[in-house]
């Protein structure tokens, strides 16, 4: 049975969401099941099980404060999904690249937005073009490393920062857990020590940082960072 298969038989059950991305992950495949999902949705955006449809408000507050003041600003968006942060960062006026290694993830971006100026690539996070290279003022990742396992995240979270241009944000949107908990779930939320690598290791500067809980039932915490190069 392929995972397109697996996903058909009981799409939105979470048990058959949590066996699929555990059975890639144990054969060294942390990013093969990613087109499934999209795929699944048969071209209706809609349907695409985790999309809020609308973009983050936390970002969009964030966007509000306006804190690039540059004639030509450009972000970049990572595992963009169906594509509402990216035209969130475009109505604020960035020249935005929005990229996701799913192909149908992208082609449902570009139904939906026909009309779009955002650049919608199928790209590999670990593999994207040299030239991005410290490229963006803004970088926002929102739910990417938490579905990662432990052995991927730290190559993940450097290729985020590079990414970032100097004086450059990097906004994080991710499920949050504490130390030592949780550490079997999937997707598997970040503890704060992993969000302080970006201070540690990839030395950015925190300029904001936000724990909440959702307004889902039971509500999910969450936490919201923003960073400085």
């Amino acid at each position: 049975m392929d995972t397109l298969d697996f996903l058909h038989k009981d799409f939105f059950s979470p048990q058959k969401y949590k066996e699929m991305v555990k059975k890639h992950q144990e054969n060294g495949d942390p990013t093969g099941w990613f087109d499934a999902i999209y795929q699944s949705a048969k071209g209706d955006y809609s349907k695409v099980f985790w999309a809020d449809l609308e973009p983050s408000p936390y970002l969009v507050e964030w966007l509000e404060k306006d804190a690039v003041q540059k004639p030509i600003k450009k972000a970049c968006v990572i595992g963009c999904g169906v594509g509402d942060d990216a035209e969130a960062l475009s109505n604020f006026g960035f020249e935005v690249t929005a990229f996701d290694i799913s192909p149908s993830a992208i082609a449902l971006c570009k139904k939906r937005y026909p009309d779009t100026t955002v650049c919608y690539l199928v790209e590999d996070l670990y593999d994207y073009p040299a030239s991005w290279s410290e490229g963006f003022d803004v970088v926002y990742e929102c739910n990417t490393l938490q579905v990662l396992p432990d052995s991927h995240r730290s190559k993940a979270r450097v290729a985020i920062s590079a990414l970032l241009a100097k004086d450059g944000y990097m906004l994080v949107s991710c499920r949050s857990r504490n130390e030592g908990e949780k550490e079997e779930e999937i997707p598997k939320p970040l503890a704060k020590s992993e969000l302080d690598l970006f201070k540690a290791q990839d030395n950015l500067q925190e300029v904001y940082f936000l724990s909440y809980d959702d307004d889902q039932e039971p509500p999910v915490p969450h936490y919201f960072a923003v960073y400085k190069k």
